[in-house]
């Protein structure tokens, strides 16, 4: 049982802190330290040796040797398509922001929260985030020879697991592609695997990309696996009609979120995610508004019965959900026809 205590001095000075922090405007997020330039804004450039795999809205080539990572961790090149500006407007977080400038704001949020985001998930959840994982993980159990994909997985945390559960496996085959729509957090997993001497770097592909448009054929993969990350993306139904696309019959989507959690922890969850969170990203990461965003952004997901029904109405079958540490979050899955 995990057990929470606070003293009474320390909790009143870390509310007042949140109040006043609470009331700056942060209606833009500020980028506070240089970032790299933006994946989607690179223009086409012939690489020796490069290949293409995609075509799908966006071209896509990939660097085949994995001992390039080491040296050029941005070893993917995207070239997308214009797009016609939207009109209409979505969620981020709670504010109301046009469709076509979330994903620009999303990725501002990942670019900031890249190089301490383990770091900050173990603030976040008291380190109960690596148990949700693991779990997570088992339940996939990738069969030998599997074609995995692991959408939103830049830092490598779900398909490191899956890889090693490949590995283990009496033939050792098969192989991971995590997909990612921000290079900053790409590079930080990247960067992982070059020092995780456990990991065969050859069954590891690294693929800058957005989950609504994959560059991927269809029937390529016997499974789609998403954690904490489906909720960042701008239109979730597109999310889930390319999973199904690019996975084989009988092939499994599985997504790990956050939820609704129960009425019994609810005014605890609530207090230590809205007035305890935002503050350790401040302290921790010197990024309140990130963390105030992240913690938004779970408010405006929908709950486990209306996420399931938006996998059902995808085209899975056989969906269901399983809440773990009373719905802080959930495991949802599905199967192709």
């Amino acid at each position: 049982m995990l057990r929470y205590s606070f003293r009474s001095a320390n909790l009143q000075n870390i509310t007042k802190l949140s109040k006043r922090l609470s009331h700056v405007d942060y209606s833009e997020i500020p980028d506070n330290r240089k970032q790299k330039a933006d994946p989607t804004s690179f223009v086409k450039v012939e690489k020796k040796g490069a290949e293409p795999i995609g075509t799908t809205q966006a071209d896509y080539y990939q660097v085949p040797s994995a001992e390039k990572v080491k040296k050029e961790p941005s070893t993917f090149i995207k070239i997308e398509k214009d797009s016609p500006t939207s009109s209409a407007t979505t969620h981020f977080g709670y504010q109301q922001v046009p469709e076509d400038e979330k994903q620009s704001k999303v990725h501002t949020v990942f670019a900031n929260v890249a190089d301490k985001y383990d770091l900050m998930n173990d603030a976040m959840s008291v380190g109960v985030h690596r148990l949700w994982k693991d779990y997570f993980t088992y339940r996939a159990k990738p069969m030998p020879n599997s074609k995995c994909v692991d959408v939103a997985g830049g830092t490598g945390d779900i398909a490191f697991r899956l890889l090693r559960q490949l590995q283990r496996a009496p033939n050792g085959t098969g192989d991971i592609t995590v997909f990612d729509i921000n290079q900053s957090m790409l590079d930080v997993g990247m960067n992982r695997a070059q020092n995780d001497k456990s990991l065969d770097l050859n069954k590891l592909r690294w693929i800058c990309g957005n989950a609504e448009a994959l560059p991927f054929e269809n029937n390529s993969f016997d499974l789609y696996t998403i954690a904490f990350g489906i909720r960042n993306c701008t239109h979730i139904d597109k999310v889930l009609s390319e999973a199904y696309r690019v996975l084989k019959p009988r092939g499994r989507f599985m997504c790990l979120e956050f939820s609704k959690v129960n009425n019994i922890i609810k005014p605890f969850y609530e207090f230590y995610s809205f007035q305890i969170i935002p503050v350790l990203g401040q302290v921790l990461a010197s990024d309140y508004n990130s963390y105030k965003y992240l913690v938004e952004s779970i408010r405006m997901f929908p709950d486990q019965q209306q996420f399931a029904r938006m996998i059902n109405d995808a085209g899975f079958t056989d969906v269901s959900y399983e809440n773990l540490s009373l719905g802080i979050c959930s495991i949802h899955t599905g199967v192709k026809k």
